[in-house]
């Protein structure tokens, strides 16, 4: 840092600077800081124009006026804070905007600034009329010093501090902005790890608040219960791709368990240490969907009365579950696809590009495809989603699981009400097969669990739509008592199928291999006629013949 051998013409603007560098000290916001910074400055009667450029990572170098001459992409110069007060010149010189936002590394005045780490410092500019890129605007405004200065943090280069004055650059006023600016990179750097230490502090706190929205939501199906053929298809495909960072489309109707897929995809993936953050899509409201996502900073809309993080930051390093994914408003679409290709984008409110390593698993049960050819899903975004789809099967589809589903939903039932299991016996599994469940596993469990809640003297009470009439229901005499099937017995395929050859045939000589009637083996059982015909062809079963 620069010493000073001060006069006492110069004692009280030291203690004004002084003063000034102490209320910079205490802001802890990189961006209310970089605007008092050229604020202050600016306030000096004889300067015109005061600005910050930071460095960071190249971001809009397609819009770049430099792109042709830029050394080294990946890093530039960003213009974070601006103020000023022009003579003639019509635009805001508050504005962030414009061809000098973003200057390259190593190009131009400011560029080699940046750079080496070097100040440059030009006296009159009216002796040197071809330094400047635009003399024409030095004239007009009456410019005619320049200031610039790095901004450097343990000999590295954070950015560029410049100023113009209306007057010859002062003897000491290199002197001066060169304090001004060591103390700025301090001040810079205390204020970037405050933010750091918030950001982590409100991560944490997000990823709290939606893993406990997840526990008291999720009436979990437990793990992937099942051995069936479609279920053991999807097993593979979850081994083949979580290990992957690729993004995943689970399909499927309500209720078939795509929740419980993405969160077997996280758990299996290197990403598992990371929080799992799942928003249902269909659930925000419209008006919200880009503050609930990206977040927003104060002020910018009614109500938004601090910064807020969304829910892509709260997922950082880890995974976001977009369910319902096809509910995302057709205006927003793009900023999603964004965020998805480049991992970056803005707060709502702010102007500031944030990045964000986050993998992406969406979920619906529409058909997409259909919603792109009638225009209202993007077909970009669909295509960045559809990289590796995964179809859950409906219940319908995987009958032979549901022995195996109703024992572990049966046990979780019991246990979450505090109450003695009830025998799941043959013939409760042998209705249960044949409904047809439009509701899907969800729906079965809400059956076992009313079933759990109903039973009396250990009777299961499966609350299921009637197949015949009531007054066939009623004139049906109760089946013979089956062997129960207690939760916590594994079958094999052989013995399931034995135990269902055995139960229809009990049934069968029960109604005198009647199969239809109030008093036929297909009521006895509680199913249609014809699916009872069928299964009876199926396993070869006909009535003996009489000796």
């Amino acid at each position: 840092m620069h010493t000073l051998k001060l006069s006492a013409d110069y004692r009280p603007e030291f203690d004004s600077l002084r003063e000034r560098l102490l209320e910079l000290a205490q802001i802890r916001s990189v961006d209310q800081l970089m605007r008092r910074v050229v604020t202050l400055l600016a306030e000096r009667p004889h300067v015109a124009l005061a600005r910050i450029w930071l460095v960071d990572k190249g971001d809009r170098c397609v819009h770049c006026r430099w792109r042709q001459e830029c050394p080294n992409p990946s890093r530039c110069l960003h213009l974070v804070a601006s103020a000023g007060r022009p003579y003639a010149d019509q635009t805001d010189w508050s504005r962030l905007s414009g061809e000098y936002q973003r200057i390259p590394l190593g190009v131009g005045k400011i560029g080699q600034i940046g750079e080496t780490g070097r100040a440059l410092v030009v006296k009159d500019l009216a002796e040197d009329a071809g330094w400047l890129e635009r003399p024409e605007w030095a004239i007009i405004e009456g410019i005619h010093g320049f200031n610039g200065q790095p901004v450097l943090h343990h000999d590295q280069v954070l950015g560029v501090l410049a100023i113009f004055t209306r007057i010859p650059t002062p003897e000491l006023g290199p002197a001066w902005l060169r304090i001004f600016a060591d103390q700025i990179a301090v001040a810079l750097a205390n204020a970037r790890a405050f933010e750091e230490i918030e950001r982590l502090r409100a991560q944490l706190e997000l990823e709290n608040t939606y893993l406990q929205e997840e526990l008291r939501e999720a009436r979990s199906f437990g793990e992937l219960v099942g051995q069936s053929r479609a279920l053991r298809g999807v097993l593979r495909r979850i081994e083949l791709v979580a290990p992957t960072e690729a993004t995943v489309l689970i399909l499927g109707e309500s209720g078939t368990g795509k929740e419980l897929v993405a969160r077997e995809i996280h758990r299996r993936s290197r990403r598992a240490a990371r929080p799992l953050i799942r928003v249902n899509c269909a659930a925000v409201p419209r008006e919200l969907f880009e503050s609930e996502f990206f977040g927003h900073a104060r002020g910018a809309f009614t109500g938004a009365l601090k910064d807020r993080a969304g829910r892509f930051e709260a997922a950082d390093g880890g995974t976001l579950l977009l369910d319902e994914v096809g509910e995302i408003p057709l205006e927003l679409q793009g900023k999603f696809l964004r965020v998805l290709q480049e991992g970056q984008y803005e707060r709502l409110g702010e102007d500031r590009t944030r990045t964000v390593d986050v993998r992406i698993l969406a979920a619906t049960n529409r058909n997409l495809e259909a919603e792109v050819a009638a225009g209202r899903f993007r077909a970009d975004l669909f295509y960045r989603l559809n990289v590796f789809p995964i179809h859950v099967p409906p219940l319908r589809e995987r009958l032979e699981d549901i022995p195996l589903l109703a024992a572990h939903f049966l046990r979780l039932a019991a246990k979450r009400l505090g109450v003695a299991e009830p025998p799941l016996s043959a013939a409760d599994v042998m209705r249960l097969q044949s409904y047809e469940w439009p509701g899907n596993v969800r729906e079965l469990q809400n059956v076992i669990e009313r079933a759990v809640i109903l039973a009396r003297g250990g009777r299961m009470h499966l609350d299921l739509p009637a197949i015949g009439t009531q007054e066939e229901t009623e004139a049906v005499a109760p089946p013979a008592p089956a062997p129960s099937l207690r939760p916590g017995k594994i079958l094999t395929e052989a013995q399931m199928r034995e135990y269902e050859r055995e139960n229809l045939v009990a049934a069968l000589e029960a109604a005198g291999w009647r199969v239809h009637g109030p008093r036929g083996a297909a009521a006895l059982l509680g199913i249609k006629p014809t699916t009872l015909a069928s299964r009876m062809q199926k396993l070869g079963l006909r009535r003996p013949r009489r000796t």
